[in-house]
Order: C-alpha cells, then structure tokens, then sequence
C-alpha cells in the first residue's frame, strides 16, 4: 500500500505541472497580445517546488519540510493566478466600456 501512495503521489505531479504550464502559456500569451506584464515566468516557482514537493512526500509523507514547500509553493501560485484574473478581467471590461 506504501508503494501504491508514493507512486500516486509522484503521478499526481505530472498533471500538476501540465495545467500549471498551460496556466502559463495563457499568461505568456496574454502578455504578448495585450502589453501587460503578467509575470508569467514565475509560474515556474511553483511547478519545480511541487515537484520536490512531491518527491519529499513519497519518500516520507510526515516530513514537515515537505508540508512547508507546498506553502512555499501554493501561496505564490494564489498571489499569480489572482492577479492574472484580475487583469484579464478588468482589461476586458476596459474594451466593451470603449
């Protein structure tokens, strides 16, 4: 059962990373299109601190260092997609008010 959970929680990081990457091409994309910086290359943070986040957890999953990095890892993550929301959104507000 132990190799069953290392194995899923190692699995889990691939999705991760991939919609995390796909939340950046978005923002790469939206910068290039609307010349707002949108910081999109910080959305690397937290792909590569899950990742070692993950691989802490399936080799001892009561690490606490392990718990720390997925703060370290999902608060700049909230910090990022909150303000690319907030951008995208208010910029498109911006275009029907003109």
């Amino acid at each position: 059962m132990v190799s069953l959970n290392q194995f899923l929680t190692l699995y889990m990081w691939f999705p991760l990373a991939g919609l995390l990457f796909f939340a950046l091409l978005i923002a790469r994309f939206y910068e290039k299109f609307s010349g707002q910086k949108t910081y999109f290359r910080l959305l690397l943070l937290p792909i590569v601190v899950f990742g070692i986040w993950s691989v802490r957890t399936a080799s001892n999953p009561d690490d606490v260092i392990g718990a720390l990095l997925s703060v370290v890892a999902g608060l700049p993550l909230i910090v990022i997609s909150m303000r690319l929301a907030r951008l995208m959104l208010r910029h498109g507000n911006q275009e029907k008010k003109d």
